[in-house]
């Protein structure tokens, strides 16, 4: 019998920049610390995140400014403050109120403000200062990205944030000369560059140690496709799909779904998978493993495009006048297999247009397909493989993700929002989900959670907003939207703290997650 990943965990789909502190987004700091501490008290043994990457356009976690790098906003004052790095009247100038949405902009320009003082403390610490040698054990084995990265982010804020094709040609095609030039002139922010880098690292080691002491599994996000305006595609420009000027070619997307009669054009670039090959997929391998140090396991979003991509002229308005390409991806995941043995820790995000093939990609491997709880309720022929009594042990089944509406926003939604549904359509899905729960749809959230949790599913995973029973206005992202997503807020700890307990029960009942005695051990 193939060895599975799940089996009967559960937990909650939280990104860190959602979680409660006073500095305006949550952090690798207390915040996340206390919600490890909370989940485990309230025996959920996993937390899902989305990808940690620097977020490019639109504030998305899903438009990476690297593949490689974590995203400087999640460095945490307090943490810096407790290092001797910055001081207490510095660390109160940093305060925000809890609000119910990031605020973007005055975060960026808080923590940049941050970085910049604490790096000026830390280089002026003696080398031989613990601090400093474990700065230097980072950059000498991170360098391989590091490097590039640092250079990449300095230029991209010299010259006002624009993309990388909208550099000076020597800057937009690497001339390795004026690249060195520039990189004396940029020194200092270089420099800043790299202590970010090591301080999320050590940050997210503690958070790390504290989840397994306390035994939540963390659950990670990768991207199959990366920003175009990233490190990635500018230092290697050969692995995509690209013009003689450095734009896409061909772009990623999807056909007319659920969420959009038009498709979704992403607008990330497609991989030349043949130049993949020749190196063996090392850039793949590399990420893998970066994430791994990360992340325990890693959702692959959009896994059907390791066998195919729905690829979309560079010059198009919509993706529905795109074509499916075929990708390689057994070569790639027997690559992965080399490197970290079986059972590969992924879960295959096996939504949308899924063949036979990407069925038959996904079982090769024995990887845990998803289930959306939500999906089960409409006209799709395929809707009946949603609901709870049809969840096999090898799958990972949600309420929604941070694609969906809240449960309570899709049960009471109205037709065209965050969907291509018609009126007819969304009153008969919400006939068919009172029908299938024999309730009057007060509580259905917990009607969903309830079914998820004595679900079959080796894993139940809730998105928080929905134990809590929010409406759309907690919605985390609404696909095709190009801007006010990723910024939702958990600001009421009361109602947390009762949802947690009712949660608790629940996962009691069921026997799913840690067990009292795991709690009560782990907690002491």
């Amino acid at each position: 019998m193939p060895q599975t990943l799940f089996n009967k965990d559960c937990g909650l789909l939280t990104h860190p920049s959602s979680l409660p502190n006073h500095f305006g987004i949550g952090d690798f700091g207390p915040s996340s610390i206390e919600w490890i501490e909370a989940l485990a008290a309230h025996g959920q043994n996993t937390w899902q995140i989305l990808p940690l990457n620097p977020a490019g356009y639109g504030d998305s976690p899903y438009q990476g400014l690297s593949a490689f790098a974590a995203n400087p906003v999640f460095i945490s004052p307090e943490d810096l403050n407790a290092r001797g790095l910055i001081d207490d009247s510095e660390l109160m100038a940093l305060q925000m109120p809890l609000g119910e949405r990031v605020d973007y902009v005055q975060v960026y320009s808080n923590k940049t403000e941050l970085t910049t003082r604490a790096a000026l403390r830390f280089f002026a610490l003696e080398t031989g200062h613990p601090l400093r040698v474990e700065y230097n054990a980072f950059c000498q084995a991170e360098n391989n990205w590091l490097k590039a990265f640092a250079l990449f982010s300095a230029l991209k804020a010299s010259f006002g944030g624009v993309a990388w094709t909208d550099w000076p040609a020597k800057y937009r095609d690497r001339d390795a000369v004026a690249l060195e030039t520039i990189s004396i002139e940029l020194k200092s922010d270089i420099e800043r560059i790299y202590f970010e880098q090591f301080i999320l690292r050590s940050q997210w080691m503690n958070v790390q140690k504290h989840a397994r002491e306390l035994g939540v599994r963390l659950v990670g996000d990768l991207p199959i496709f990366v920003a175009h305006d990233s490190a990635d595609v500018w230092c290697q420009r050969e692995l995509f799909r690209l013009n003689a000027e450095g734009n896409p070619s061909v772009m990623a997307g999807v056909p007319p779904d659920y969420f959009s009669s038009t498709g979704q054009l992403w607008g990330n670039p497609l991989y030349d998978w043949d130049a993949h090959r020749s190196d063996h997929y090392a850039w793949w391998r590399a990420r893998l493993s970066k994430i791994l140090t990360w992340v325990d396991v890693v959702r692959i979003d959009h896994f059907r495009g390791f066998d195919a991509c729905w690829e979309v002229p560079g010059d198009a308005e919509t993706a529905a006048g795109g074509q499916w390409i075929p990708a390689p991806g057994h070569e790639v995941f027997d690559a992965f297999v080399d490197d970290h043995g079986l059972p590969l820790p992924f879960i295959a995000e096996d939504l949308g247009v899924i063949t036979p093939e990407v069925e038959k990609l996904r079982d090769d491997y024995n990887l845990p397909g998803i289930r959306i709880q939500q999906f089960a309720f409409g006209s799709d022929p395929m809707s009946h493989t949603f609901l709870p009594e049809k969840y096999v042990a090898n799958c990972v089944a949600y309420s929604g993700t941070h694609d969906n509406d809240t449960v309570v926003g899709w049960f009471s939604s109205e037709a065209g929002e965050g969907s291509t549904r018609s009126k007819d359509e969304v009153e008969a899905e919400r006939k068919i989900t009172l029908d299938y729960f024999g309730t009057d749809g007060s509580d259905i959230h917990w009607d969903f959670i309830r079914s998820l949790y004595r679900s079959g599913a080796g894993a139940a995973i809730v998105p928080v907003q929905d134990i809590l029973g929010l409406g759309s206005e907690a919605r985390m992202n609404t696909p095709g939207k190009p801007s006010g997503s990723w910024a939702w807020r958990l600001t009421d700890r009361e109602a947390l703290g009762t949802a947690l307990k009712h949660l608790h029960c629940l996962t009691q009942e069921t026997s799913r997650g840690l067990s009292t005695s795991q709690v009560s051990l782990q907690l002491r």
